[in-house]
């Protein structure tokens, strides 16, 4: 069985926690690592690092990497798609990658999952995994669904018919309900919530493609590469509407005594991090005589007093207030700052390269303090800027810079001036973190002042 990891997608519902620069995937919100690290582990039981395959884009391809590398996962395969366009023509992308690219016969299964959920146990996840193994290779589509907890209006719902030896036949797909209409699934008990979990064998996917999407099916047919090349002309639209709400072969397993959370918004955060009382605390925080609170901290105190019913999400550029039970309408408040054109929705303070990161540490007119980290080994692009000089002055670590045809190499409390218009590349040739401050200034201070003329990474713009 080959594990189909979906981490694409760029998310606004956990805005300014997730931005399109560092989408939810990346977050650590449930322990110290990531929900897509969580999600690669969650498979190591069945399924070695080198049998999975990450769809991701050009964007997050280097985070990813460093996501991997992190937990031992080196050997996971990386397909980056040059568009996104939505879940099906991802789905038909990693059939014709592991088709042509890992030598995947017909009858190989895939299951494919989201990597920004939550679920636990592992170990019982993992049971349901083979059982949904067995049913796909008898030829079904099989969704796992989610007990419901509660009449949940955000999620889609899916209706349990006639039961299989294992699982059920699926009635039908329903749509993010209204409450009483959730209510009324809840009550029902054959209903499920759609955790967009898809298990199959490769050749029953493609048949159901070519009766239901053939322009999808015609692409993987005509090779992995030509695939790739015409991406963009691909229909957007999910595996659900493409294929699940048509195909007479879905099947549904239930997730019995499994817990699961899509972290789609700050309420399930904040169900995740409750304790007794219903607060959830994260960071440096005093709480006194708070109820039913959740306050997310960054880098700075908060203190709350006498709250109660609120949610507060603190970071470097952006403080978040909202009543509990709102958190859906953050996607309006996002919608806004697009609209306006806010640089805080595609940009963080600290920002991630494929060499490492930087932090911005004060900004005003005429200059800009970057804290910059370059892991050992990597290095920027030779490059020069036409509206700014820098200082750069080594905290740790130590720096091989190259100004025009001359090399310095300089080490913590020492300092290298590169004036306007001069080529220069800084590198560390270390084996710790190459930690800088670096000081910009110039009339125009923007990234995109850079003229590159090599970069180890294929970039274009952007250091």
């Amino acid at each position: 069985m080959k594990i189909i990891i979906l981490a694409g997608g760029s998310g606004t519902r956990l805005f300014p926690l997730s931005r399109s620069c560092y989408p939810k995937q990346f977050l650590h919100i449930a322990g110290k690592k990531s929900l897509l690290q969580q999600t690669v582990e969650r498979f190591q039981g069945i399924a070695a690092p080198k049998d999975m395959v990450i769809l991701t884009n050009e964007t997050y391809l280097y985070h990813v990497k460093s996501e991997l590398h992190e937990i031992g996962a080196d050997e996971a395969q990386i397909v980056c798609e040059p568009i996104g366009r939505n879940t099906a023509p991802a789905i038909g992308l990693a059939i014709a990658f592991c088709r042509d690219v890992l030598g995947c016969s017909g009858s190989e299964v895939l299951f494919v999952t989201p990597s920004d959920h939550l679920i636990k146990p592992v170990t019982e996840f993992q049971k349901i995994a083979e059982k949904g193994e067995k049913l796909a290779q008898q030829g079904r589509i099989v969704t796992l669904g989610i007990k419901p907890l509660k009449p949940e209006t955000g999620y889609g719902y899916i209706h349990a018919g006639e039961a299989l030896p294992i699982g059920f036949e699926v009635e039908s797909f329903k749509e993010k309900p209204d409450y009483k209409t959730a209510q009324s699934y809840l009550e029902a008990g054959d209903y499920y919530w759609n955790g967009g979990m898809f298990i199959f064998s490769i050749d029953t996917m493609l048949k159901e493609l070519a009766d239901y999407k053939p322009e999808i099916s015609k692409a993987v047919s005509s090779g992995c590469q030509n695939m790739m090349d015409h991406f963009a002309a691909l229909p957007d639209i999910s595996i659900d509407y493409a294929v699940a709400e048509k195909s007479r072969k879905m099947a549904v397993l239930p997730m019995e005594g499994i817990y699961w959370n899509d972290i789609g918004s700050f309420d399930s955060i904040s169900e995740v991090l409750a304790d007794e009382k219903g607060d959830a605390i994260d960071g440096d925080i005093i709480a006194d005589d708070c109820s039913n609170t959740m306050i997310l901290g960054s880098n700075r105190l908060i203190c709350g007093i006498g709250l109660q019913d609120l949610m507060v999400v603190d970071t470097p550029d952006v403080l978040l207030v909202a009543r509990k039970g709102e958190s859906q309408k953050v996607k309006k408040i996002v919608s806004q700052l697009k609209n306006a054109k806010r640089k805080e929705i595609a940009e963080n303070v600290t920002m991630y390269r494929p060499w490492g990161s930087y932090t911005i540490l004060a900004e005003g007119p005429g200059y800009k303090v970057k804290r910059i980290i370059i892991n050992p080994g990597q290095k920027l692009s030779l490059q020069l800027h036409y509206h700014r000089s820098e200082h750069w002055t080594v905290i740790s670590g130590t720096g091989k810079c190259t100004l025009d045809d001359k090399t310095v190499i300089f080490r913590e409390n020492e300092s290298t001036y590169i004036p306007i218009g001069v080529k220069h590349r800084l590198e560390n040739p270390g084996k710790i973190p190459l930690a800088i401050i670096e000081v910009q200034n110039g009339k125009y201070l923007g990234e995109d002042d850079i003229v590159r003329f090599d970069d180890i990474y294929g970039r274009d713009k952007q250091r």
